[in-house]
């Protein structure tokens, strides 16, 4: 039994470390502290394998629950017709169940991060059109939709922000601002702040 609750630990423990890249920005959008959202990105190349892991382990505690290999020792109570010791929780289906719930929630995460993400709310304001520029920074380090929500989270605070785009697929953020209340440095700066780089400015 105790090497079934390694494996069920072990399946928990990669399913956590899987979106570790993802969870970080939440949890320093909640802390108040962007930097450290980029903290855990390196392990994005390694989540497809930590994800196998996890169903590997998780698939073998199963296999052992429902197909469990009769010891001797079990065969020899099963023939003097005793009465079996309850169970701790830990040993049994259902506790297997909610891990296997919380592995598949946390490896699940960057598909329902956004809704940690509160949306900004923007004054209305009128902008001369000569006011208006649009730039798109090139930006190193996004490994998920987490990290996207997380630059476009901290671009939307600074005044003058009139659509901030990030996307993790084409490593970029899509900003249209005025530029009479905020500028192009600031706006690099609040995106350097989350913890990932900009590498590249374009301007529109």
């Amino acid at each position: 039994m105790k090497s079934e609750n390694k494996i069920i630990g072990a399946g928990m423990l990669t399913a956590i470390t899987a979106s570790l890249c993802c969870i970080t920005p939440v949890l320093a959008l909640i802390a108040g502290t962007s930097g450290i959202a980029s903290t855990f990105s390196w392990l994005d190349p390694l989540r497809p394998y930590l994800i196998g892991l996890t169903i590997l382990a998780l698939g073998f505690a199963w296999y052992q629950k429902l197909f469990p290999k009769e010891t001797d020792t079990e065969k020899e109570i099963d023939c003097e017709c005793a009465t079996e010791e309850k169970r701790k929780f830990i040993q049994t289906k259902t506790f297997l169940g909610i891990a296997t719930l919380f592995a598949a929630t946390m490896i699940s995460f960057p598909h329902y991060s956004h809704i940690f993400y509160p949306k900004p709310e923007k004054e209305v304001v009128i902008v001369k059109e000569s006011n208006i520029q649009k730039v798109e920074f090139k930006i190193d380090g996004m490994t998920c939709a987490s990290c996207a929500e997380h630059v476009q989270h901290d671009v939307n605070k600074l005044p003058g922000i009139i659509v901030a785009t990030a996307s993790y697929d084409n490593k970029n953020a899509v900003v249209e601002f005025d530029n009479s209340r905020t500028s192009l440095a600031d706006i690099q700066k609040a995106i350097d702040g989350t913890g990932y780089k900009v590498i590249e400015t374009n301007i529109k």
